[in-house]
């Protein structure tokens, strides 16, 4: 029997065709990344940067596997929280980094950016998230993970995308009456406001602490992927 499997296997590997060599293909991708790149500075500097940003983002996203989708669902299919803690771990470098942006424009008086962006809180959001989070569970991505799964191939993330397109689209068109009828009806809340700054980032580190621990605890009680 040990000889038929290994006379198995090496038929298998005799018929298995053997791989393409990819580095043509990524020196020749590299150099029409940097073509367009030089293409488009003759044009804007802020496209050519966009374009560089967007490649090198897609990169590092395909490469590390990251996606908020497989963070929410791996924990319940799998009992893997790994992605999860990346998230996590995401969250806090860029809590501090963003408040260090933030807290210098307020010391120099000038105006906070991205203060427009801080959306009131109502039932609006809850929905939302909710809706949100169903839609990119059954499309097997977010909107990273499906344009990352786009470039690979996948045919179904590219349905995906035309929808996620569309939605957009007709989002965008109604925003002014869902805001004024919906979603303003919150309170917004700015945690430096509240909290003051340094207050503010201590408390959202020690809740990021605090559900980075509970995950590591629920793939132990799972038994993961990680362990």
């Amino acid at each position: 029997m040990a000889e038929v499997s290994r006379a198995s296997r090496r038929g298998s590997n005799r018929n298995r065709k053997p791989k393409k060599n990819q580095i043509p293909f990524g020196v020749l991708l590299a150099l029409f990344v940097v073509v367009v790149a030089i293409i488009l500075n003759a044009k804007s500097s802020t496209l050519a940067l966009f374009w560089i940003t967007g490649t090198a983002f897609g990169f590092v996203l395909q490469k590390g596997r990251f996606c908020f989708t497989a963070s929410m669902r791996d924990p319940y299919l799998t009992g893997s929280t790994s992605l999860t803690r990346a998230v996590i771990i995401a969250f806090a470098l860029t809590t501090i980094g963003f408040t260090a942006i933030k807290y210098g424009y307020a010391a120099q008086g000038l105006p906070i950016p991205g203060m427009s962006y801080v959306a009131p809180i109502s039932i609006a959001t809850l929905i939302g998230a909710f809706m949100f989070g169903v839609g990119m569970v059954i499309a097997g991505g977010c909107a990273s993970g499906t344009l990352m799964r786009v470039g690979e191939g996948f045919y179904m993330n590219m349905i995906s995308l035309v929808f996620f397109v569309v939605g957009s689209l007709l989002g965008a068109h109604d925003y002014g009456w869902w805001k004024e009828h919906f979603i303003s009806k919150g309170p917004s809340v700015f945690l430096p406001d509240v909290f003051g700054w340094m207050g503010a980032v201590v408390l959202q580190l020690l809740v990021l602490m605090a559900l980075y621990v509970i995950a590591e605890k629920y793939e132990a009680k799972r038994g993961g992927a990680g362990h």
